[in-house]
């Protein structure tokens, strides 16, 4: 009988995991992108209120300084881009706290990249070149979030009326969602894309949903012919999340004040506190290039490669059994 010792994924998945590492860091050197190293224990965190982390404590005698494990490589690569890296990739872990599931494992393996000079289109067409080069052929989707929301639930996703949303909810099998959303656009938008858009989605489709609405979307910037919408998109296969790519935002007053008002929601919400990454913030003052990034996760990606239903079936060792 197989022991909690044990890995849970074979090892032919570990050895799927491998030759996946190696397509991926062979795709960026044909492209001369810069894979780089940065921290994944920082000062400082992330402001976003959907997530959590993880803190511990540097003792440095006489003192004890708080440091957090990553949510994503983002703050530390964007000081590198500031900095003249040009574009670059990182393959490393990620720490979320409170996720863990079928598609969730609180440590995680991400691909984050940055490309200089490229613009959310390109940046788009980038990711699905790199996914038809390590999965089977697969059809390319790519479509507003605006028009398959609509497509999918009749609502306007832009246009925010809480009775219709309510009624939405009551009528597909969501009763709690008006208590639980309120008068929160974004929370509703969150809610109902996750249990029914995305599970509307193509099977055996890449794809990929752009112009989200701003209110979603903190590091992202705002569309100049549209300010409810933001350049922002995501990246799905058989409805399931794989990465979060955005038009990154280069203006650090404007930075500064989004993280300001997700530390007030955060407040008001009773969600643990946290402060702005003052290093980061200097580094956009100091000037970040016009750039385009991308965040994939590669457990999840692993997944649909091997055909996977369960994070736990690609990973050595799971929380479950770290």
């Amino acid at each position: 009988m197989a022991g909690p010792w044990q890995p849970a994924a074979d090892m032919l998945r570990l050895r799927q995991r491998a030759r996946l590492l190696a397509e991926v860091r062979q795709f960026f050197a044909e492209r001369d992108v810069l894979e780089v190293e940065t921290p994944l224990l920082c000062r400082a965190t992330g402001t976003d209120p959907n997530l959590d982390f993880f803190s511990s404590q540097f003792h440095s005698p006489p003192h004890a300084k708080p440091l957090f494990l990553q949510t994503s490589p983002e703050f530390a690569m964007k000081r590198l881009l500031a900095a003249g890296s040009g574009s670059i990739y990182q393959i490393c872990k990620a720490f979320r706290n409170g996720e863990a599931g079928r598609f969730h494992n609180p440590e995680f393996t991400i691909l984050e990249w940055y490309r200089v000079g490229f613009d959310l289109q390109q940046l788009m067409n980038e990711v699905a070149d790199l996914l038809s080069s390590v999965l089977p052929p697969m059809q390319t989707l790519q479509t507003s979030y605006r028009q398959l929301f609509v497509q999918v639930t009749g609502l306007d996703p832009l246009l925010f009326e809480r009775s219709a949303y309510r009624q939405f909810g009551l009528e597909h099998g969501l009763p709690e969602a008006d208590a639980l959303c309120g008068d929160d656009h974004a929370l509703w938008l969150d809610l109902l894309f996750s249990h029914c858009v995305q599970k509307n989605m193509p099977g055996d489709t890449v794809c990929l949903v752009h112009d989200y609405p701003a209110i979603q979307s903190s590091l992202a910037r705002i569309h100049p012919d549209d300010c409810r919408i933001a350049q922002r998109f995501e990246v799905f296969i058989n409805g399931m999340e794989l990465g979060n790519g955005f038009y990154e935002l280069c203006d650090a007053a404007e930075q500064e004040a989004r993280f300001d008002k997700e530390i007030a929601y955060r407040a008001a919400h009773g969600l643990a506190a946290v402060e702005k990454d003052a290093l980061f913030l200097q580094a956009l003052q100091a000037g970040l290039p016009e750039c385009s990034g991308v965040a994939i996760g590669l457990d999840r990606l692993l997944m649909i490669a091997c055909g996977c239903d369960s994070i736990e079936e690609v990973l050595a060792f799971p929380i479950a059994r770290a």
